[in-house]
């Protein structure tokens, strides 16, 4: 039986990249996957790609610094799939250049801090009293291994937001487990998405293969297939944890 048969799954930010990677997988595994994002001809792509392959899969759209959107996406996946079973808060990314902290504008900190932090909370708020009353479901949240090794490059509300999401999801790691429901973090580190691709020249990539003991970049099939393993009954007993997917770049 595939590893998500049957489950409902729900991966905000699938319009392209990771969160494409892992919806796709999810619905490899037997998952109803449920897509999200603003881009709605990203999202028709990816959707129609799902179920071309035979795959049970909606797409909405929603602002997730909103939580009346979110709570109006919750109940139009209920009324359409069921429940939620498995919840991929993986909407983030980095709003602002990276720049000396004076320069950093008050928009562009708290942008930062909205697009990845404020919006997996109110996600998780939206979506977790559910799971506690229904005694089960599976969180997996994103974060990035600048939340621990924060660079020149890194923007600060960016690493600052990923740092929160990793302590957010520890705490409720505690809160929920006695409900019957886990939640993990992923924290890659460069994930070759179309996006990056295009942004960092062929000579960067290289110089950064040798940054990594495993000697490549990664690719969001490998979020996703770590992102699977946090999801299903296979880490039934683990809850709590972040998990690095950096190819041993991170090794503190």
């Amino acid at each position: 039986m595939n590893a998500l048969q049957n489950r409902v799954a729900l991966v905000t930010g699938s319009s392209r990249g990771i969160g494409a990677g892992i919806a796709e997988l999810f619905a490899a595994e037997g998952a109803r996957v449920v897509l999200h994002g603003r881009d709605v001809e990203a999202l028709e792509s990816v959707r129609a790609k799902i179920s071309a392959a035979g795959g049970e899969v909606l797409a909405l759209t929603a602002d997730l610094t909103r939580f009346e959107e979110i709570e109006a996406l919750r109940l139009r996946v209920e009324e359409s799939f069921g429940p939620v079973d498995v919840l991929v808060t993986n909407a983030g990314g980095n709003p602002v250049r990276p720049g000396p902290i004076e320069e950093i504008t008050e928009e562009g900190w708290r942008a930062g801090l909205d697009a990845n932090l404020t919006s997996t909370f109110l996600t998780v708020k939206s979506f977790l009293p559910g799971m506690k009353a229904r005694g089960h479901g599976s969180i997996v949240t994103l974060s990035s291994a600048a939340a621990r090794r924060p660079t020149a490059q890194t923007p600060f509300g960016y690493a600052a937001a990923k740092a929160g999401v990793e302590l957010l999801t520890q705490g409720l790691a505690l809160q929920a487990g006695p409900h019957g429901v886990r939640v993990n973090c992923l924290a890659p580190e460069t994930i070759l998405t179309e996006r990056n691709m295009r942004q960092i020249p062929a000579e960067v990539q290289r110089t950064l293969v040798d940054a990594h003991p495993v000697r490549r970049l990664g690719t969001p099939e490998d979020v996703a297939q770590a992102a699977l393993f946090l999801a299903a009954e296979s880490a039934s007993w683990i809850s709590g944890v972040v998990l690095d997917v950096a190819g041993g770049s991170v090794l503190a």
